[in-house]
């Protein structure tokens, strides 16, 4: 009988909109959970017959059913926290995160980038699985395997310094000293100096002054000098406050331009107290009349002799003393490094991004956490920003992508559609009760 129809049909809207209004519940309800993702409920109509017996239009559908709940990965609002383990992903793909949770162990994959560092060094969420990636290597680049990222807490070695270049100045119009060179009284022997500090063998910081002298019109010394109380090679002189370390000349051009080093390039022998012996070599520059065996450079890159003041514009050393890790950074592309108290930043290694081919078909694990399905694809790792793997903003992170407004108008659609199907099956029974009082 078509009025019983009308009420199964109205009974089967009933209980699609009920369902539906567990979806949108569950939306509002992570309105605020980091990296979580609306759904949204699919209806289908339901047919009355087989198809396998044709379609005719005078057949009527039997209501509706709720076949299914999509996934809606749009991309959710980043907010900046400045929590420097706090990470986010700007564009496709997930984090990957190894571990057991709810007893099921193995890879989970996740938008929610709230993460810490345990006792041990690694990277882990709330739930104690640990952020994977690709370890970095001693000799540069990172590894081909996948594992997960452990922050050493140890301290990092020293580095003796065996590279300090200094860009510099020297000003064409200065005068000859009149007095002979001497490394006891350099500033009243020399026109110009800088001091640089490096770094011995054990870490330990020393100050190296060098003194720049002009000897002719486009020619000069320099000479590397050192407190002889820190210094057992070259030996210091009895009653000396200064060791020379090192001596050489340059040449300039009528342009300013260097024209030579001798010795090309500048080098230093020394041995501090207590540390191992060490090699210096001096950057002033890339000269015109290159080293035995070098490319001739312009002359320019470096120390120059221009009308003017003569300045020091930048200088470095590679060398540094040991370090404690004072906290982690993660840059774009998910390259971890260590931040330590002597300024180093060390690459500890880069997160791995999964992407598939349907995020859409992702199982939903709990705890802002999915798994891979047959339907979702295997993941495919990578790298942020590469292949079509979204960036990783460190210190933010990404909210959820729920629009509030929209969930309330759905509340108030789905509401209706309840009361509309219910009004359905009133009308259908007063109908059969009309039928029923026929006989009387």
């Amino acid at each position: 009988m078509s009025i019983l129809h009308a009420m199964y049909s109205g009974v089967s809207g009933i209980q699609a909109e009920g369902e539906a209004l567990g979806v949108v519940g569950d939306n509002i309800s992570n309105t605020n959970t980091v990296g979580f993702k609306a759904q949204r409920a699919v209806f289908q109509d339901v047919l009355g017959h087989s198809i396998s017996a044709g379609t005719t239009s005078a057949l009527p559908g039997s209501g509706v059913r709720m076949s299914g709940v999509q996934q809606m990965f749009t991309q959710g609002s980043l907010s900046n926290t400045g929590v420097a383990t706090d990470l986010a992903l700007s564009g496709d793909g997930f984090f990957v995160m190894n571990g057991s949770l709810s007893g099921v162990s193995g890879n989970f994959y996740t938008r929610n980038g709230q993460w810490t560092i345990d006792k041990d060094g690694f990277v882990t969420n709330a739930d104690g699985l640990k952020a994977q990636g690709y370890a970095a290597l001693p000799t540069g680049g990172f590894a081909a395997s996948v594992s997960s990222v452990q922050v050493p807490t140890a301290a990092i070695m020293p580095q003796a310094t065996t590279t300090m270049t200094i860009t510099a100045n020297l000003d064409s119009n200065a005068a000859v000293p009149t007095a002979a060179w001497n490394a006891q009284n350099p500033a009243a022997t020399s026109n110009f100096s800088t001091s640089i500090s490096v770094f011995d063998s054990l870490g330990n910081a020393h100050t190296v002054d060098v003194y720049f002298r002009k000897t002719a019109a486009g020619a000069w010394d320099w000479h590397a000098l050192a407190k002889s109380s820190e210094v057992t090679a070259p030996a210091p002189g009895a009653g000396t406050t200064n060791v020379e370390i090192g001596t050489g000349a340059m040449t300039f051009t009528t342009s300013g331009a260097l024209q030579s080093l001798t010795p090309n390039p500048p080098a230093m022998a020394v041995t501090f107290t207590g540390a191992a012996a060490q090699t210096l070599t001096a950057d002033f520059g890339n000269a015109i009349t290159p080293p035995a065996g070098g490319t001739a450079g312009t002359g320019l890159d470096g120390i120059t002799q221009f009308s003017g003041a003569s300045n020091v514009s930048s200088q470095q050393q590679n060398g540094y003393a040991s370090g404690s890790l004072s906290g982690i950074g993660v840059d774009g592309t998910g390259v971890v490094r260590g931040m330590y108290t002597n300024g180093q930043q060390l690459a500890i290694g880069q997160l791995a991004i999964a992407k598939f081919q349907a995020n859409e078909a992702l199982g939903r694990a709990g705890n802002n956490m999915w798994i891979e399905t047959r339907e979702s694809g295997n993941a495919a790792l990578g790298t942020a920003g590469s292949g079509g793997r979204g960036a990783v903003s460190a210190g933010a992170l990404e909210g959820s992508n729920v629009d509030i407004a929209q969930q309330f108008v759905d509340l108030i659609a789905h509401q209706r559609a309840f009361e509309a199907n219910s009004k359905t099956i009133t009308t259908a029974d007063e109908m059969l009760q009309t039928l029923q009082n026929i006989k009387r």
